[in-house]
């Protein structure tokens, strides 16, 4: 993130603010994405399946055997079709029927709906856990490309979006597929000329509504991606929000959220008002088609073709008709809506990590700590390497400590050792051993790593430190924050080790949260050990008082320590001097300063600075 974003300042446009994962998806409707959507549907088929086919079966058939009541009540009970007496005790035959059918409509809607949630949320929750799951498989180069805020829609907003699908889309759609074929079989069996004439406004409304399905699925897109830009400014402000109030910038912020705002909402109407449009394409095909049904009705009527009671029954069924038909295209834009949120789920779990594993990845062994870069070069970006062939060959045991200026490559190196990213030419190898061949699982949990910028974690001291080796006892716990002396500060409290701590350990000092992540470190019992500016944000107080306990933790562990202090690094078994991404330099400290090279002139630099 840069300095600018952090303290807000304006942007000349909003639109300005859009990552390469956020540009629309432009491709057809895939089926085949759409039917590997609903996959995540399979494992309940057998648990459920049976009671939702049952009650869908049953709620459509009691709906399509209604109409045929009432027509039967008119011909045969309130006006007889052989010219008779009306009969009461048939109509109240035909209406404790219809009673009967009502009810069983009514607990076969209740049962199907209770299922169906219960189907369609944990498919819901299955989804969203695979796509977590994937999420923490990424290398670092995909979140390097991406704000926190555009990930963190794909799992909440994105598989939201999916729920009506699960839930209900499928099974109304079944239920509403079949009341259409039966509708239409009654139909034409009744009479099929007044079933024709009443169809024949069918493949007009379809005709239409197909012009507008591609236009409703790229606005429902680019809803998605406006949401996407919302969560990432948010999350981007969130995060810079002391330093945006410390520089006075809330206006401007707050001007460049209205500004995302804004066109979310625009989207938003652009997208909700196609979908409305399906409506009264319905309701006018809808319409025409009753018209129809009066008139051509009337007419065989008085040609003696069909009863008063047919022609009322051929009105419910018309009604039950372009119901479905309405809530079919309803589907289709929820469909739509699915397809767009769908298209960029699998677009995250399509992703694979640029570190992979290989097939038959062993696992690395308890490791002495013998570690070789050999011939290293790295890009970040193509053309631009950001290590020149670094060669380097680190005893076990040894402890190694890289300085240079910004930029050198010193952090870099500590990424390829932890694996989370690979060098373009070169290999890393531990005792040996080429770490790209190992489970990556294997190779990181004998790794301990302390930032500068330590997480800490919601929760309690006693969770953050555990956090490191979660089998770790309580007692564990203590050794750890007092060999790093910071079981004094966690006692005093409020709670001890049993503190609730904020999100980032705000209502910490920088020096106890540094302290945490060297507890966290050393409850992992690694044997490699890399402390990446690890005491930069510790008082010279603090400082004094662990570089014992460090000399004690560090000892038989291979240590790589980057740092400018030189109270940190001075007593080092080697001094690696980087520069532009090659090494210089190396040494002892007091041989590196009897050189007078580019280690002493960091040293001056340091000491100018100090006494300025």
């Amino acid at each position: 993130m840069s300095e600018q974003q952090q303290k807000g300042q304006p942007r000349a446009s909003h639109e300005r603010f859009i990552y390469k994962d956020d540009e629309a998806i432009e491709k057809p409707f895939n089926w085949a994405q759409v039917a590997r959507l609903f996959t995540y549907m399979k494992p309940y088929r057998k648990q459920l399946l049976p009671v939702i086919i049952i009650t869908m079966v049953l709620g459509t058939l009691t709906r399509l055997a209604i109409p045929a009541i009432i027509i039967m009540a008119i011909d045969q009970a309130i006006q007889p079709k052989d010219g008779g007496a009306a009969s009461l005790s048939k109509l109240y035959l035909y209406a404790g029927l219809m009673l009967a059918l009502y009810i069983i409509q009514w607990a076969a809607n209740t049962y199907r709906i209770k299922y169906t949630n219960i189907i369609g949320q944990q498919v819901i929750y299955d989804l969203r856990a695979d796509l977590f799951k994937h999420i923490q498989k990424l290398s670092f180069r995909f979140f390097d490309k991406r704000p926190a805020g555009s990930v963190l829609v794909r799992v909440t907003n994105d598989v939201n979006a999916l729920q009506d699908l699960f839930t209900n889309g499928v099974v109304n759609l079944l239920m509403d597929c079949i009341q259409l074929v039966g509708i239409v079989i009654i139909l034409l069996l009744w009479n099929w000329k007044l079933g024709l004439a009443i169809m024949i406004t069918v493949p007009l409304m379809f005709f239409v509504s197909t012009k507008l399905r591609k236009r409703i699925r790229f606005a429902w897109q680019d809803v998605r991606m406006k949401q996407s830009r919302i969560n990432a400014h948010l999350n981007e402000s969130i995060q810079g929000m002391r330093v945006t109030q410390a520089y006075t910038q809330e206006k401007a912020n707050f001007s460049f959220f209205t500004g995302v705002n804004g066109t979310n909402i625009k989207a938003w109407n652009k997208a909700s008002a196609m979908n409305q449009m399906f409506g009264p394409i319905i309701e006018v095909t809808s319409a025409v088609g009753t018209l129809i049904l009066f008139w051509y009705g009337a007419h065989l009527i008085q040609a003696d073709e069909i009863t008063v009671g047919v022609l009322v029954g051929f009105a419910n069924y018309v009604g039950n008709f372009w119901d479905p038909i309405n809530r079919l295209g309803q589907m289709y834009a929820q469909l739509l809506v699915a397809m767009a949120s769908s298209e960029r789920i699998f677009e995250f779990i399509d992703e694979q990590p640029t570190v992979g594993e290989l097939e038959d990845a062993a696992e690395l062994p308890r490791i002495r700590g013998d570690v070789s870069f050999d011939s290293i070069i790295f890009e970040y970006e193509k053309g631009r390497p950001a290590l020149r062939g670094i060669s380097l060959d680190v005893q076990a045991g040894q402890t190694i400590a890289l300085v240079g200026h910004t930029g050198s490559g010193k952090s870099t190196i500590m990424n390829l050792l932890c694996r989370f990213y690979d060098p373009v030419q070169g290999a890393v190898r531990i005792d040996g051993i080429d770490i790209r061949n190992v489970s990556i699982e294997s190779l990181r949990s004998q790794v301990g790593v302390v930032l500068q910028d330590t997480f800490i974690f919601s929760g309690t001291i006693r969770e953050n430190i555990r956090f490191g080796r979660l089998s770790a006892t309580d007692d564990e716990i203590v050794k750890a924050a007092t060999a790093v002396d910071a079981h004094d500060f966690i006692m005093s409290l409020p709670d001890g080790y049993d503190t609730e701590v904020q999100e980032r350990g705000n209502s910490l000092s920088m020096g106890q949260r540094q302290l945490l992540s060297f507890a966290r470190a050393l409850l992992a019992d690694p044997r490699v050990l890399i402390l990446d500016e690890a005491t930069a944000s510790i008082d010279t107080e603090t400082e004094l008082k662990i570089q014992e306990a460090l000399k004690k933790l560090l000892k038989g562990r291979t240590s790589f320590i980057v740092a400018h202090r030189l109270s940190t690094i001075r007593n080092a078994d080697r001094i690696v001097v980087l520069d532009h991404g090659q090494i210089v330099e190396q040494g002892s400290h007091d041989e590196l300063i009897r050189e007078q090279g580019t280690y002493n002139g960091l040293i001056e630099a340091q000491y100018r600075f100090l006494s300025a």
